[in-house]
C-alpha cells in the first residue's frame, strides 16, 4: 500500500470579530424574541444564553477569528441532522415544528456535552490548572462520548417538556446521530488530529502537523478514514433495518439501540488502530475510547432485543389537546393504528395528519370498548 504526506492547512479563513459576534448575538436575540412570542421558555433560554455568549467571546477572541473547515462541518452536521430528524418525525405524524425546536437542545447539547466529555476523559489534569480554557472551545477538544450525553440528556428533556416517549424521540435522533458520527471525523481528517497508530513503516499516512517535534515522518493507520466508514455502515444499517422493520411498524427503541450496538461495537474495534489518548499504554491495555464504549455497545445489544421482546409501536405521541400527559404511557403499551400512506403523507398539511391520528385513536378505543 502507497505512503502518502496529509498536510492540510485547517483554518479555511479569517473574519472580524465584531462580525462573529454580531451574527452570534443577532440569531439570539431571534431566538429570543420568537421564544418569548410562542411562549417557549426553551427557546427564550437559550436564546439569552447565545447573547452571553456573545459577549463572552467579545472579550475573550482576538481581532481577526479563524474559521476552521472542523466549524463549517459543524453547519453540515446540523443541517443534516435536521434534515433527517425531521424526516422521521414527520413521517411518524408529527409537527413541522418539532424538529427544530430540538435543534435548539441539540446545538447546545453536542457542543456542552462534547467539550466537558473531552475534559474529563482526556484533558482533566489542564482544565484543573486553567479552568477559563473549558470554555475556549474554539481552540478544539470535542468528544465523541460526551457528545452522545449531551444529546441523551438534552432528548430527555425536549421529549418530556412535550409529552413525547424518550425512546421514541431517540429513535427518531438516530439517523441525525450516526451523520454526525461521520462527518466529525472528516473534521479529524483534516484537522491532522485523533490520528492512527504507527504502521511498519512501508505504508500509511504522515501527518506533519501532528508529526512536529519528530526527527523522522511516521507513517501512521488513517484512522479517520476508518472511522468514516464505520459511520456510513452505521447510517446504511440504521435505513435496512428502519426497512426491514416495516418502517413505522417497527418496534420503538429499536433504531436508537441499533446505533449503539453497530456504531459502538464497531469504534471498540477501530481504536486498536488510534493512538492513545487520556491513558497511556502502561496504564492500559485498550484506549479510554475502547472503556467507554463497551457498556454502550452493550446497552446497544441490551436495547435490540428488549424492543423486539415488547414491540411497543413506534409513533410521535402528542400531548392531548386538553394537555394532560397521564395518556402516554398507556399509548406505549398499546398499538396506535397508522395510515399505511404515511410516507406519502410527508409533505401533507400537519392538521390533517392529525385529526386521521385522533380518529384511528378513538376507533382503536371504541373497539376496546366492545
Amino acid at each position: 500500500m502507497p505512503t502518502f504526506t496529509w498536510n492540510v492547512d485547517p483554518v479555511f479563513t479569517t473574519v472580524p470579530k465584531p462580525i462573529v459576534v454580531g451574527v452570534l448575538g443577532l440569531i439570539g436575540l431571534i431566538m429570543m424574541i420568537q421564544g418569548l412570542r410562542k411562549k417557549q421558555v426553551d427557546a427564550a433560554v437559550v436564546g439569552l444564553l447565545m447573547c452571553g455568549v456573545g459577549a463572552f467571546l467579545w472579550n475573550r477572541l482576538g481581532d481577526m477569528v479563524p474559521f476552521r473547515y472542523y466549524s463549517l462541518i459543524f453547519v453540515f452536521v446540523f443541517l443534516g441532522g435536521y434534515s433527517l430528524l425531521n424526516w422521521q418525525i414527520r413521517r411518524g405524524g408529527g409537527g413541522k415544528d418539532d424538529a427544530g425546536d430540538f435543534i435548539v437542545y441539540g446545538v447546545l447539547a453536542v457542543l456542552v456535552g462534547a467539550r466537558l466529555g473531552h475534559v474529563l476523559f482526556y484533558d482533566l489534569d489542564k482544565a484543573l490548572r486553567d479552568p477559563l480554557w473549558i470554555l475556549q472551545i474554539w481552540t478544539g477538544g470535542l468528544a465523541s462520548h460526551g457528545a452522545v450525553i449531551g444529546l441523551t440528556v438534552a432528548m430527555y428533556l425536549f421529549t418530556k417538556f412535550r409529552g413525547i416517549p424518550f425512546l421514541e424521540g431517540a429513535d427518531r435522533f438516530s439517523f441525525s446521530a450516526a451523520l454526525g458520527a461521520t462527518l466529525v471525523r472528516v473534521g479529524n481528517l483534516i484537522n491532522s488530529e485523533i490520528v492512527g497508530r504507527p504502521t511498519d513503516g512501508t505504508w500509511g499516512v504522515i501527518f506533519p502537523r501532528y508529526n512536529e517535534g519528530y526527527e523522522v515522518p511516521v507513517p501512521r493507520h488513517p484512522s479517520q478514514l476508518y472511522e468514516i466508514t464505520l459511520g456510513l455502515v452505521v447510517l446504511g444499517s440504521l435505513f435496512l433495518v428502519d426497512r426491514l422493520a416495516g418502517k413505522e411498524k417497527r418496534p420503538r427503541g429499536l433504531m436508537i439501540s441499533t446505533f449503539f450496538a453497530v456504531y459502538f461495537t464497531g469504534r471498540f474495534f477501530t481504536e486498536f488502530f488510534k493512538e492513545f489518548e487520556g491513558i497511556t499504554r502502561e496504564q492500559s491495555f485498550l484506549t479510554m475510547g475502547q472503556w467507554l464504549s463497551i457498556p454502550c455497545a452493550v446497552l446497544g445489544i441490551a436495547g435490540v432485543i428488549w424492543s423486539l421482546r415488547r414491540r411497543i409501536p413506534a409513533g410521535w405521541v402528542p400531548v392531548d389537546a386538553s394537555g394532560d400527559e397521564g395518556n402516554i404511557e398507556d399509548a406505549e403499551d398499546e398499538p396506535l393504528e397508522r395510515d399505511e400512506d404515511v410516507d406519502a403523507e410527508f409533505a401533507g398539511d400537519e392538521a390533517t395528519r392529525r385529526q386521521r391520528q385522533l380518529e384511528a385513536r378513538h376507533q382503536a378505543n371504541e373497539g376496546d370498548s366492545e
